[in-house]
Order: C-alpha cells, then structure tokens, then sequence
C-alpha cells in the first residue's frame, strides 16, 4: 500500500509470487504516478496492472510498462484514434467504451432535440487528449448543422491554486452567450463538481438549459454523493449499458452491498459503477488467460496474447479485444436526473441511433445574454410599398417611428417569443438598395433585418432566411381594353360539349316522339320528310313557347311534361349565364405575354431598388435599353397613360397592392403556357446558423396557421371601397354538361321507359284469335284503340296490288279537320246504307292459280256526322 496521493492493492495471487494489482491515481500529479508505477514494478512481483480512469495517467503508465513488458488494463480510452497506439504501447489492454461512439451518441441528441447551438467544456491534459476529443465532436455536430457557438478550455484541477474561484471566473463568461447547451467532455471528477456548483448558482442550470456529461463521469452517478447529483437536476448523462438481470450480476451485486455496507456503514448508496464491473471482468480476463496458458504466465508477451484471446461475457457486457480495445457495437442509456437520482430516458446504439422517450419537456437550450446589448435590426427605408414599411419622423419624440405590415408581423412574433424568452432590440434605419442590406447582415453590423425582403439564392449563401410569410414570383402588370364586335357571344354561355349533350338529347326525343305518335297521329303521316319535319317542329317548339300541339298518346303526354321541364331549366340557365357575359366587362390586355415584349422591343417598367432589373437582364434577356426604372409607385399609372412603357413587371405581392389601388384600367398578366417565375417569398434575414432565426420562422408557421397573418394582411391591403366594389369577375364561364347530367339522364330514362310501355302494350293488344276456322282479327277491340280526334270522312279509290281497274272499291279515309272546330262534313255523300251501320268491312276478292285469296282491308266505325279510324289491316286467307 502507497501512502501518497497514488495508492495501489493486491487483489489476488496467481501462482506463488505473482499478483494483480488495481491502481487508484485520483488526484495523483504525474510524478507521483511515475515513481509510484516504477516503484511497483520493483519491489513486487507485478504481472498485471489494472486501473487508470484518465488517459493521461493511462499514458505515463503505459510508457513505464513498456519498458518492463507490463500487460496494464485501463479503463480509460484514447481520446483521438490513433493507429500508431498498439506500436507505441503494446502492452496497453483499453477496457473502455469507445469514444467516437460516444461523440457520435452526442450528436444525435443534440441532433433529435433541434439544438442549433452548443458550447463545449473540457480540461486539458498533458497529452492534449481532451483537444483531440473536441476536434472529433466540433467536426461532427458540423456535420449534422450545430455551430459551436464558444468553448470553455479548463486547466488541469490539480494545476491550480484556488480552483473555486478560478472555475467561478470562467462560468461567469458564460453568462453573455446565447447557447445554453453545454457539453461536458473529459472533466476530472473534483472539476466537474466544481463546474455545476458554480453554474447552479449563476442559474445557467435551468429549464431552459441543457447539460451533457460523458460516459466518464455519468458512470459514477451510481457512487456519486446525493448533493452532487442535486446539483446536477436536468443533465443529460450517457452510461454504458449493462444487462442488470443475469443470475451472476445479481450474485455479485448482493456480496458488494454486503461487503461495502461493512466497509462504509455511513453511506447510503451502495450500488455497483461501470468501474466496479469492468474490474471484476478484467480480473476474470486475467484469470482466464492465466490457465490457458499456465506455466508460461511468466512471459509477459504470452500473458497479453492470451488475455487480449478472451471471449466472455461477463458484467459490463461481451469482452473480446480487437487492437488493444474492447470491439463490438456500443450500447448506451441515455439518462436524466432528476432532484437526487436519474431516471433512463433512452437508448442508443451504433446500429440504431438514439431512442427517446419520458421526456415532457425538451430544454429550450437558447437564452438572451444576461449582460447582452439590444440586437441591432435593419430596417429598409425606402420600402417600395409603404404599406409594408412605412418610416416617418417623430419630432416629439425625436426619434424614427416604423409602421406597416412587416413591422407589425415583426411585433407578433415577439410576443411568441418573448413567452420563452426576452428580446432586446433596437430598429435602425438603413439607406441603401436591399441587396446592400442583406449584406450588412453577413458583415456583422446587423444582427438582423426585418422587411419585405425577397428570399433568393445568391442571398441565401451568406445570411439565413426565416420561413416566408408571403408568396413571391414575376408578376405583370398590363393595361387593358374593352373588347369588341362579340358576333358569337350567343354561343357562350354552354360550352361546346354542353351543346352537343343537349343536341343529342333533343335528336333522341324527336325520335321517341315520331314512334309514339306516327300510327295514331294524322299529323305524322305522308312522306317521310313530312313526318321527319313535323315531329322537328313538334319536339323544337317547346324550347321557345309552351306546347300547344295535341297528342294522341298517353306516353307522349308524360315525355312532352318531361322534356318542358328540360326545356326550362336549360333556358333559364341559358337565360342568366348570358345576361352575365353581357353585363360583365369584358377586358383585353394590350399586351399578351413576355416575348410580344421582347419581340417588338417594347418598353417595361420595374422598381428602384429592386432585383426584378437584374433578373429581367440576366435571366429573361431583355435589352437593358427597354427597361426604365419608375421611382415610385404613384408614377405607374402615368407612365402607361403617356405610352412610355407598355408593361411593369413586380414581385408579386407588390402586384396585388398595385391593382388593389388601381382597380380599373389594368390586370394582371397570365403566364405563357402556365410556366411562372417562383421566388422564395419574403422574409426576415438573420446571419448564417442564427438559432433565433429557427425561432422566428417556428413563430411565423404559429402565426400562419392560427390566421394572424391573414388578418394583418386584411388590415393593410385591403382596396378602397371605390376599387372593392367593382371587383368582378373578369370573365363569366360558359356552363358545362357536367352540371346539368342528371338532368339529362332523367330525360333520356323517361324517353326510353315510355317507349318500351308503349311498345309493350301495342305488342299484347293485336293478340290474334280464331273465329270459323279461319283466323280473323278482333276488329271491334282494335277499333276501340285508334285514336279518336277524326272531325272529316272522304271516300277516295283503293286499288290492291295484282287487281282489274273493275276491282276498284270505294273507302272512307279519316282527314282531319282545320282547326274551326266546325262540324265534320264529307266531301263525298255518305251512302245512306252505310250511315245506320256501327261498323263496315270491305272485302275484295282476287282469284289466282292456286284459289281465291280474300282481302279483309278497311274497319270503320261511327255515325254520319264524325267517324273514327280503328284498324286498317290486310290478311291472306287461302280458299
């Protein structure tokens, strides 16, 4: 046992003289550790050292072992990669968690949390180890967009006189930076104490704060004192992982609380450390090793092949060795302590990444300086709409007073932020283009801008935008005429689709008309151009007057109801959308697109101060020659009157201000084949990795979604009342087929279903039936299913096919009467013999080779003053 700051125990014996040795160097200075290291190669037997938390004691050891061919166990791990350490120290065994794994483990809670910004802490040793720690976590939070915003590099704790008030200067610089996400890397143990005492009293450790410790110093949480630990509520700990459920884990953990309960009755936490547990397995490793090899354990170089040989697992997990360090994936818990203990938050591995989980509240890890000065905020002064910026001069107060739609949204998103915490500013005015603007924020002379600034590529390189709180692209602006000579219009008000259903529609029920009434109907005989323009006039004249044409069928009475309803609808929309078209003016733009403009050489405007010139040059290759600049946006409407320029081009928003307060006489010109020249939109402008730029656009989304733009919006661009009552429509559309289709299938089913029951009753109504043995028709029931309206009878010759001249016979023909309503009259007398009669048949006979063949052809019914056509029908009977 060493009485100095450096102390050492045997712990077991292996063979007769050899032994293992655990070395404790807390608080040693590197000459301790090197005499105490020589020392225990001297004077005992020493086959196995086992020990060292730090890698600079790691190192001195190393080097001393050596040179006496010591395997050493360490449970610290370079900081750097080194491919060279295995050459160096060969007899160097790391029985520690990698730390690139943990800078990666870092790095994506930095990540999944959205910290932007972070400071690192961590102390320096005598092989600059910690720095090459920091190099490795600054090149990969840059890889994933975390600025480091300051680091805090600490002495050595033993190198230091008075370290309270040494580490009390140091956190007190803290105070003035914006970060409050802090990375504690390799920090001695009585450092760290140090550090979170100092920073809990200067309130850096709160609920907008988040700290991050290391494997190295999480993993004594366990042993830690309970007012450490209090010291330390809200941290962030990352511990090697370690299964707590095993049989042999549980086994162990019983004898320890029993053994360390006797040692140190006083304390309360009794639990085993990741230090303990890769204790007891780098004792087994070695135990291990030795009986393999056995009695060539005295050769130092065949004690480390064996030992690096191990595959167990043992406490603290799988132990196997590739290059002097543990291999295998890496698994930590993620922790959070909470008041005197630690509560696991989450897991992380190589393979899978981080795991959150039981976290209700994530740290803002951003606050304003205690000692900061107001943030300096550009403000353009020449705004080309005032009704975004608008500056004027407060003699009372002898100061700038800003109003208008970006100042206010500006005011709004303070209040968002000010709910977490406070932003001191201070608005100064800046002449200059906007480009110039941009510019100072990349230079530093302002911390940000606020305006309508439009968010580009070129200005994206060098400053952070906010999210937009306005759409942006290429607008033009033209003037319009009325247009004239409308010879068409009639047409416009259906499209042409909407024409063609409807003709079709009409086609289809002139031709259900023509079956349903062409037998029964007088109107419908003769030639078939007579019918075909009858049943024309008949279905065409319902789209103009009522239907004053009478019908011999029921059927038709319900698709003539059917199709009126059609007709009115359709005239009544017809009706209206044309009134429309007509009491709508109807504006032409002078101008059609962007390459009439360049086609002709025309003239165009576009603001001072704005990048619409340059992009009119460089990306649509106008002549620099054809485009003037208008000062103001008062001098446009002059400028089109006087024929100096024959379009304006803006930004978007601009274009909409414009005619808002120019409402007659110009539009807003659509693009060529839809293409559109998008831009960024507008923004606020902040320097490049700017957390508060996050804040900003996060607060700009709350105040989109929750409408307040949209009322900041109504409030300063709304048009005057001049201008908001005439706005309509520019054009009325023309009615399309797919509004009116149930219509349209309505009629076309009533049409279909109406001829099909007439079909279907004419078909069961010339049922035949036998009479003599020779089959005759039921003249008498067909009589009774003519149609009745005959006001007029004349006799007129019929001759059949294949009779004599003599053959000829006299029959009545049913005429219909003029429409006097005069009695009906013959032109003919009606033979007296034929008036008292209910119904007459004519029948001729015509003898052939083969026999007679009668010829039953006419059935008439009525009196003398009217008679109704029944059935006329010719049938063969064989004699």
């Amino acid at each position: 046992m060493f009485t100095g700051s450096c102390w050492c125990s045997e712990v077991a014996g292996c063979g007769r003289d050899d032994s293992m040795v655990m070395w404790e160097g807390r608080g040693c200075v590197v000459q301790h550790v090197e005499e105490g290291a020589e020392e225990l190669t001297e004077a005992m037997n020493v086959k196995v050292l086992i020990g060292m938390e730090t890698w600079e004691e790691t190192t001195l050891v190393a080097d001393i072992a050596s040179k006496t061919q010591m395997p050493i166990i360490s449970f610290a791990s370079a900081a750097i990669i080194q491919p060279l350490i295995p050459q160096r120290w060969p007899f160097l065994v790391q029985m520690a968690s990698n730390v690139i794994e943990q800078i990666r483990c870092i790095t994506d809670v930095v990540r999944s949390f959205n910290w932007r910004r972070a400071i690192v802490i961590y102390e320096v040793d005598y092989y600059g180890s910690d720095y090459g720690m920091f190099a490795a976590l600054s090149d990969s939070l840059q890889d994933v967009g975390v600025t480091i915003e300051y680091r805090l590099v600490l002495p050595s704790f033993s190198s230091l006189d008075d370290p309270k008030a040494f580490v009390t200067e140091a956190v007190a610089d803290l105070l003035s930076k914006q970060s409050r996400v802090f990375i504690v890397l390799q920090l001695s143990s009585s450092m760290i104490v140090h550090l979170f005492r100092e920073a809990k009293q200067m309130r850096l450790i709160g609920r907008d704060s988040a700290w991050i410790i290391t494997d190295r110093f999480a993993s004594l949480l366990d042993s830690a004192n309970t007012s450490v630990i209090s010291s330390m509520e809200g941290a962030l700990g990352i511990k090697t992982y370690y299964a707590e459920g095993s049989r042999s884990f549980l086994d162990i953990k019983q004898h320890f609380r029993r053994v360390f309960q006797l040692d140190y009755p006083e304390e309360d936490n009794s639990e085993m450390g990741i230090y303990a547990l890769r204790a007891y397995d780098s004792i087994t490793a070695i135990t291990n090793a030795i009986k393999r090899i056995g009695n060539s354990s005295d050769c130092p170089s065949t004690l480390l092949k064996s030992i690096l040989s191990s595959n167990f697992t043992g406490l603290s997990g799988d132990i196997r060795f590739h290059a002097g360090e543990l291999a295998g994936s890496s698994l930590f818990r993620i922790v959070n302590i909470v008041g005197k203990r630690y509560k696991e938050l989450g897991f992380w591995s190589s393979t899978f990444g981080f795991s959150k989980r039981d976290l209700k509240r994530v740290p803002k890890g951003l606050a304003m300086p205690t000692n900061a000065k107001p943030m300096k905020i550009g403000v353009p002064a020449t705004s080309y709409y005032q009704k975004f910026v608008k500056v004027d001069w407060d003699a009372g107060l002898n100061e700038w007073k800003f109003s208008g739609f970006c100042i206010d949204l500006f005011y709004e998103v303070l209040k968002i932020l000010e709910q977490s915490y406070p932003l001191p500013y201070e608005l100064i005015l800046h002449n200059g283009t906007y480009n110039d603007l941009v510019d100072q924020v990349a230079n530093k002379i302002f911390d940000a801008v606020i305006g309508d600034i439009t968010i580009l590529a070129n200005r994206s390189k060098y400053v952070e935008f906010t999210q937009p709180y306005a759409e942006s692209s290429l607008a033009m602006i033209v003037s319009v005429k009325p247009q004239r000579g409308q010879a068409w219009i009639f047409v416009k008000p259906f499209t042409k689709e909407m024409w063609a259903v409807t003709s079709a529609i009409l086609i289809y029920t002139v031709f259900i008309v023509w079956l349903l009434e062409r037998q029964s109907n007088p109107e419908f005989e003769g030639p078939w151009q007579n019918q075909l323009g009858s049943v024309l006039w008949f279905t065409s004249s319902t789209l103009f007057s009522a239907q004053r044409e009478k019908v011999h069928n029921s059927c038709t009475r319900i698709l003539v109801l059917v199709w009126l309803f059609v007709v009115l609808t359709l005239s009544s929309s017809y009706t209206a959308n044309l009134s429309s078209m007509l009491t709508v003016q109807r504006l032409q733009p002078n101008v059609t697109d962007i390459d009439w403009l360049k086609k002709n050489n025309a003239t165009v405007g576009c603001g001072r101060n704005s990048f619409i010139r340059s992009y009119l040059e460089n990306v649509l290759k106008f002549d620099p020659r054809n485009i003037k600049t208008i000062r103001s946006e008062y001098d446009y409407p002059g400028e089109f009157e006087s024929g100096n320029i024959s379009a304006a081009f803006f930004d978007l928003p601009y274009a909409q201000i414009f005619l808002n307060y120019n409402c007659k006489g110009y539009t807003l010109a659509e693009h060529r084949g839809g293409a559109e020249h998008k831009f960024g939109g507008f923004g606020f402008v902040f320097p490049k990795g700017s957390p508060i730029a996050v804040d900003f656009s996060q607060a700009i989304l709350t105040l989109l979604e929750n409408g307040r733009i949209e009322q900041l919006q109504t409030q300063w661009f709304t048009p005057p009342s001049k201008c908001l009552n005439s706005q309509t429509p520019d054009e009325v559309d023309s009615l399309n087929w797919r509004s009116f289709w149930g219509l349209y299938l309505f009629s076309a089913l009533t049409s279909t279903t109406c001829y099909l029951v007439f079909a279907t009753h004419k078909l069961y109504g010339r049922q035949p039936e036998a009479y003599d043995g020779v089959l005759t028709w039921n003249y008498k029931n067909m009589l009774k299913k003519l149609v009745r309206s005959v006001k007029n009878l004349r006799i007129r010759e019929i001759k059949l096919p294949g009779t004599t001249p003599n053959n000829t016979v006299q029959a009545l023909k049913v005429s219909e009467s003029s429409s006097s309503g005069r009695a009906c009259t013959s032109p003919l007398e009606i033979p007296e013999q034929f008036q008292e009669l209910h119904s007459i048949e004519l029948e001729i006979t015509n003898p052939n080779e083969e026999g007679q063949q009668a010829n039953r052809f006419l059935v008439l019914e009525g009196t003398n003053e009217c008679c109704s056509v029944k059935s006329a029908y010719s049938m063969k009977k064989r004699v």
